[in-house]
């Protein structure tokens, strides 16, 4: 794995029609009575990828989020709130285009960085995850702070490698990574995305990034769903550690 400013010159391949191009990216995220702040989260998307990019909305909204969303032309999924994860893991799964980014909808997260996360791709990364940290995330509350250089801690601790931001919630995915592995956790899902493809060997860029503060409230509670993530931090860490334990063959 590995981290730094700008992409790298190596390209995926030789043939410019084989390059990832926005046509081949779902963009997708979990929303939640984010009314304030969805509309120029999908404008920007639209501005930056042309309107080439799919986008996919799991949504469990009380107020006009699903409408926005449907306005600016995404796919909205309803479904009842059950949590980030849950909603997380439809979206991931839901689309069909070789290349899913995750994001949130409240305004944090710079889609202006969309196109190096595609060049980072088609250099042939297998996960590109932004990395909040490494500019100071000024913008994010410092407890919160605080508590992602914690996971990021305990979790390169366990894994053996290191990490910078186990729970940003940017990241570009190959699509059969997401399709290769059985997602189990909720609150601590945006951890398990980055743990389980790094210890399973695939190629990973973590890759610095702007955080701007969020539009609206937020809905997580950071002591209750601080513990939930350092909980899904050390299950997921152990339970990848015993998959690469070698088994006795049964007699």
């Amino acid at each position: 794995m590995s981290s730094g400013e700008q992409p790298e010159t190596t390209e995926r391949t030789d043939d410019a029609d084989d390059r990832y191009t926005f046509e081949d990216v779902s963009v997708v995220m979990g929303t939640y009575n984010e009314e304030a702040a969805i509309g120029k989260v999908l404008v920007d998307i639209e501005d930056v990828t042309d309107g080439k990019a799919e986008v996919v909305c799991v949504d469990g909204s009380s107020d006009r989020t699903p409408e926005i969303a449907r306005e600016h032309g995404a796919t909205v999924i309803e479904q009842q709130p059950q949590g980030y994860g849950v909603a997380v893991h439809a979206a991931i799964t839901e689309p069909d285009r070789p290349i899913v980014v995750t994001t949130d909808c409240d305004d944090t997260y710079p889609m202006e960085q969309l196109p190096e996360f595609l060049e980072l791709l088609n250099q042939g990364y297998d996960v590109v995850s932004g990395d909040r940290l490494y500019h100071g995330a000024e913008a994010m509350p410092a407890f919160n702070r605080f508590g992602n250089h914690a996971f990021a801690a305990i979790a390169s601790l366990l894994m053996g490698t290191r990490v910078h931001d186990t729970t940003t919630g940017m990241r570009a995915y190959r699509r059969e990574v997401i399709e290769s592995i059985e997602w189990t956790e909720n609150t601590g899902l945006s951890a398990e995305l980055l743990i389980r493809p790094l210890m399973r060997g695939y190629d990973i860029r973590e890759h610095p990034i702007a955080y701007r503060e969020r539009a609206g409230e937020t809905k997580l509670d950071p002591l209750k769903g601080g513990a939930e993530i350092a909980r899904s931090i050390i299950k997921v860490s152990l339970e990848e550690r015993l998959r690469e334990l070698p088994h006795e063959p049964t007699q």
